[in-house]
C-alpha cells in the first residue's frame, strides 16, 4: 500500500510506517495513492464478518504486513458484533456500540494496538491523542498493558460525561490521562504541536491514535461493509447513509467503503451546532466558529482533521461531490429526535438522535435510510434520563469503572506545561 501525505506530495510512505508515524510532515495526513474497486460486491457481502473485513483489508493494504499476520489482527481485533436495528419501515440504525468500551472507537482502537504490537518489533512507542469523548476510552482499553508502548490521553476538563472519563482515566499503568483546562481544539492543537516538536517527537517516539491514524480509518471501512450486508436488495438499491460527524473519520471511512464499490447512494454528514462542514458544503466558504458546547459532546469540533480526505476522495475522482450533503441539528432537535426515537421503542443517545434526525429529513421517496449508533446511550445517562424522562440501567463495563478513582491529571492549556509533565511521567 502506498500512501501520499496530502500537504507534502514528496513524504510517501507505506502502510506500516504511516501507521509508525501518525501524522506526516507538516501535520499533514496519510491518504492511499488509490483506491481498489472490489469484485464481485454481492459474493462479499455474503461472506462472514471477519472474513469480509480481511478480504476488504486486504484489497487496501495487499500482503505488506506478512503471511498471516494481517489475519490474525482482525481476528483479535473485530471480537464483537455489529448489527443493525430497524427502527421504522425505512429507516434502520447501525449499532456500533457492542465492544469493550461500547463505542464504535473500538473498532479502530483494537486494529491499530494489533498492528503496532506487530509491527514496532518491541521498540518503545509514546501514543499521544486527544478525545472529545469516546476516543480515549476505546485506545485506552485497545493499548492497555501492551508492552513498550505508553499512551497519553488528553481531554477537556469538565467538557465529557463522567463515565466516558471514568472509561479512560481509572486504568493506570502505561495509560496516563490529562485533562487539559479548554476544549477539544485546544487538546488537538496541542497534539499538533507536539508531533512538530522534534524533542519530543524523537525523544519520546511519538505516534498518534487519533483517527488521524491510517490504521484506524481502514479498520472503520470494514462495518459499512457489515452494515449493507445486513439489508436485503431492495434497501441496498436505494440506501442513504447518516454519519454523526465530529472529526469526520467515520465519514470519511464510509467513504472510502463506497469508491470501493459498496452500494451506498449518498452519506449525510451530520453535525450538531459545530456545522462548519453542512455550511461549507452550502456555501462554499470554510468557515470555523468558535467551538459551541453541546449535549453531543463528541461531535464539538469546529476543524476536523478529516477534512481533508474527504476533498481528496472527491478532488482525486474517486467520488462524486454529489454523494455528500450536510445537515446540521440544533440542541432542541436532538432532543426532539431522542423522543421520536423511543415513541418507536429504540432508546438513543444525541449523537445517533442527531444522524437519526438528519437522515429523516433528508431521506426521499422510496430511499432507506440507514444512520450510524456510536455510543451506547448508557454513556450518556444523565442527558438521556433527562431527555426521556425515565431510568436506564447501566450495563457491565460502566459499573465495573464507575466506583473507581480517577488518576488524571489537570493541566492549563500550555504545550510548554504539556512537555514538562510528558518528560516527567515517561523518561
Amino acid at each position: 500500500m502506498e500512501l501520499v501525505n496530502l500537504k507534502v506530495a514528496s513524504d510517501t510512505a507505506s502502510f506500516s510506517q504511516a501507521v509508525k508515524r501518525g501524522l506526516g510532515q507538516e501535520q499533514g495526513l496519510y491518504f492511499p495513492t488509490s483506491v481498489p474497486t472490489l469484485a464481485n460486491i454481492d459474493d462479499v457481502l455474503a461472506m462472514p464478518f471477519v472474513e469480509r473485513s480481511i478480504h476488504v483489508l486486504k484489497a487496501l493494504i495487499g500482503d505488506e504486513l506478512g503471511d498471516g499476520t494481517l489475519e490474525s489482527i482482525v481476528k483479535d481485533a473485530f471480537t464483537f458484533p455489529a448489527p443493525v436495528v430497524s427502527v421504522s419501515d425505512n429507516v434502520a440504525t447501525l449499532e456500533l456500540f457492542h465492544g469493550p468500551t461500547l463505542a464504535f472507537k473500538d473498532f479502530g482502537g483494537r486494529f491499530m494496538a494489533q498492528c503496532l504490537s506487530r509491527i514496532s518489533n518491541g521498540e518503545p512507542i509514546t501514543i499521544l491523542t486527544a478525545t472529545s469523548g469516546d476516543t480515549g476510552a476505546a485506545v485506552a482499553h485497545a493499548f492497555h498493558g501492551i508492552e513498550n508502548i505508553n499512551v497519553v490521553i488528553l481531554f477537556p476538563k469538565g467538557k465529557i460525561s463522567q463515565l466516558q472519563e471514568k472509561l479512560f482515566t481509572t486504568l493506570g499503568d502505561n495509560i496516563h490521562t490529562v485533562a487539559i483546562e479548554s476544549d477539544f481544539d485546544a487538546c488537538q492543537a496541542m497534539v499538533k504541536q507536539a508531533f512538530d516538536d522534534p524533542d519530543v517527537r524523537e525523544g519520546l517516539h511519538l505516534n498518534s491514535a487519533n483517527s488521524i491514524n491510517i490504521s484506524r480509518l481502514l479498520a472503520q471501512v470494514c462495518y459499512y461493509f457489515e452494515a449493507v450486508s445486513q439489508l436485503s436488495d431492495t434497501q441496498r438499491k436505494e440506501l442513504v447513509v447518516s454519519v454523526p460527524s465530529g472529526n469526520f473519520g467515520n465519514l470519511t471511512a464510509g467513504m472510502i467503503a463506497k469508491a470501493m464499490g459498496l452500494p451506498i447512494k449518498r452519506f449525510v454528514a451530520a453535525t450538531n451546532l459545530n456545522d462548519t462542514v453542512p455550511r461549507y458544503l452550502k456555501t462554499g466558504e470554510w468557515a470555523p466558529n468558535q467551538t459551541v458546547a453541546t449535549m453531543s459532546n463528541a461531535m464539538d469540533v469546529s476543524q476536523p482533521n478529516n477534512w481533508p480526505r474527504i476533498e481528496a476522495l472527491i478532488e482525486r475522482g474517486f467520488l462524486d461531490k454529489a454523494c455528500l450533503r450536510g445537515e446540521c441539528v440544533d440542541e432542541d432537535y436532538t432532543q426532539i429526535a431522542m423522543r421520536q426515537l423511543a415513541q418507536q421503542g429504540y432508546t438513543s443517545e444525541p449523537h445517533a438522535a442527531i444522524a437519526y434526525r438528519a437522515v429523516s429529513h433528508d431521506l426521499a421517496e422510496g430511499e432507506y435510510g440507514l444512520f450510524l449508533g456510536t455510543a451506547h446511550p448508557a454513556k450518556f445517562r444523565e442527558t438521556v434520563e433527562n431527555v426521556l424522562g425515565q431510568p436506564l440501567s447501566l450495563p457491565q463495563p460502566l459499573v465495573d469503572c464507575s466506583s473507581k478513582e480517577s488518576q488524571a491529571v489537570t493541566l492549563p492549556a500550555s504545550y510548554d506545561a504539556l512537555k514538562a509533565h510528558m518528560f516527567s511521567v515517561l523518561k
